[in-house]
């Protein structure tokens, strides 16, 4: 098994990828290893010889702030403030997204102003290298002063409590820890904090809804060239003079992707009902695009996020300072998602549209592309789906991060409330996949009304689809096909995605 070296410098999007989809195990190097103990040895020193007090090291917590907390509890006030933060609810949060909070967690822990021990760092790579993911749930977190209530969930294993997923089984987290013969551990000053605040959950969340996007993104071309193909479209809104006096880097690639795919298809050469197609097909480059550099607008700001600081108060060892500040507050990561969610929401509604032409019995296609219409109603059904679909991601498209409500007694007044941003996003995309399903199944479906040829690219793609979903000839139930083709577009194998 490949090791990734943590070392002290930056980390990209694409590292992140990589580490993911090739399931790498960490390793810390020395110059990591030396800035948390360097962090660690000066709070140490500052606790033992001064009589300062320290946010959340030697103090309560939120409101709490003014309670001094006598040296001999400072173990018991971190552990007590995991536990009393771990209040979250709703469903499961899905694994790929634990085990990147706990990669995200262990990289923020790692650029030494946090002031953990090492062992507690390493109890952290030990989970993540061993697929020990601690249960998390979707809600409680406001997405200000870090995601406290996911991060503590994350977090309760490493004392000895809560619940974990260890090979597909859940487990109380003192039998796993039994099993491996380790101890649980006993947070010291600053520990709890320092774990818990912090932007993991709506970064660990966006990541995952990025990697998805661009995939999403990947899927909309090419269906929607099959789309294009089928209901006979002109291609020349697609011809690079049209994008380069208005040359967004997407409209380009989007345009220069659709052309690719249709090249060969005899589409272009054939005689047209109308000048030009209806907005959903000529406008392809334009919408699709903005959503691609959405997405690289949102990685951007991703990447900053992967290698920054997050959680408070902050350790600032060479110019011998703490400083509470205001880092784990989410609003950079909330406005990214739901500028994300919008962008997303988009590739659905002109995919829908789309859906919406092929089957209305124009350019030579049936109604509802039924063999026998009025006997079969044929794919009529599958729109009203789709339409559903997206009247319900425009809804969950709507920011979140212009939304804020007052918590801990005042002390906390303002929250970026990314995290339900990061939630609604992740509904977003699931409803994509079935959204692009849809036009996939119709799309092919038209095809099959077609006498002229089409790309190699586009009859591949067909061909291959049509192993797992036949020509639809007599009406059946079509939620079963909506579930295979959204499994077949999860599965498919895409050799690089472009961000």
């Amino acid at each position: 098994m490949q090791n990734y070296v943590l070392k002290d410098n930056n980390i990209s999007f694409n590292d992140i990828y990589i580490i993911v989809k090739q399931d790498l195990k960490l390793t810390l190097d020395k110059s990591v290893i030396d800035k948390i103990n360097n962090s660690r040895k000066f709070l140490e020193d500052k606790i033992a010889n001064t009589n300062n007090q320290y946010y959340g090291i030697n103090t309560g917590f939120g409101d709490l702030h003014n309670v001094k907390i006598p040296a001999d509890d400072l173990s018991n006030l971190q552990s007590n403030l995991i536990k009393s933060h771990a209040c979250g609810t709703g469903d499961r949060v899905g694994n790929e997204i634990v085990r990147l909070m706990i990669l995200l967690k262990i990289i923020s822990l790692s650029k030494g102003y946090s002031g953990i021990r090492l062992k507690t760092v390493e109890r952290l790579v030990f989970f993540y290298n061993n697929d020990i993911l601690p249960i998390v749930y979707k809600y409680g977190s406001l997405g200000a002063s870090g995601d406290l209530s996911p991060l503590s969930h994350l977090s309760l294993p490493l004392i000895g409590l809560g619940e974990v997923e260890f090979k597909n089984e859940i487990y109380k987290t003192e039998t796993i820890l039994k099993k491996f013969k380790i101890e649980k551990i006993k947070l010291e000053s600053k520990e709890g904090l320092a774990l818990i605040n912090g932007t993991q959950y709506m970064l660990a969340s966006v990541i995952s809804s990025v990697i998805n996007s661009l995939r999403l993104s990947f899927f909309a071309d090419k269906i929607s060239s099959v789309s294009l193909d089928a209901f006979n479209c002109d291609l020349s809104p697609f011809n690079h003079l049209v994008s380069k006096i208005r040359p967004h880097e997407g409209q380009l690639n989007v345009s220069q992707i659709i052309l690719t795919y249709l090249k060969g298809s005899q589409v272009n050469d054939l005689e047209k009902e109308g000048i030009q197609d209806p907005y959903s097909f000529r406008c392809i480059p334009q919408v699709h695009g903005a959503t691609r550099d959405t997405i690289n607008y949102c990685i951007k700001i991703i990447t900053t996020e992967i290698n920054s600081v997050t959680d408070n108060p902050l350790i600032f060892s060479k110019e011998d300072k703490i400083i509470s500040g205001g880092n784990f507050h989410g609003q950079p990561l909330a406005f990214a998602i739901d500028f994300l969610k919008i962008a997303i929401s988009e590739l659905g509604s002109i995919s829908e549209r789309r859906v919406f032409n092929l089957m209305s019995g124009k350019r030579n296609l049936p109604s509802f592309l039924s063999d026998n219409p009025g006997l079969n109603s044929g794919l009529m059904i599958l729109q009203y789906t789709s339409a559903s679909l997206v009247s319900s991601n425009k809804q969950y498209a709507n920011p979140s991060s212009t939304d804020s409500i007052t918590s801990s007694n005042g002390q906390e007044d303002h929250v970026s409330m990314g995290a339900n941003g990061a939630n609604q996003l992740r509904d977003i995309i699931d409803s994509l996949y079935d959204i692009l399903a849809i036009e996939l199944i119709t799309a092919s479906q038209a095809k099959e009304y077609n006498s002229y040829k089409s790309s190699n690219i586009i009859n591949e793609f067909i061909d291959d689809f049509r192993k797992l979903i036949p020509k639809i000839t007599n009406d059946r139930v079509l939620s079963d096909d909506i579930k295979k083709t959204v499994n077949y577009l999860r599965d498919y194998k895409i050799e690089k995605l472009l961000f």
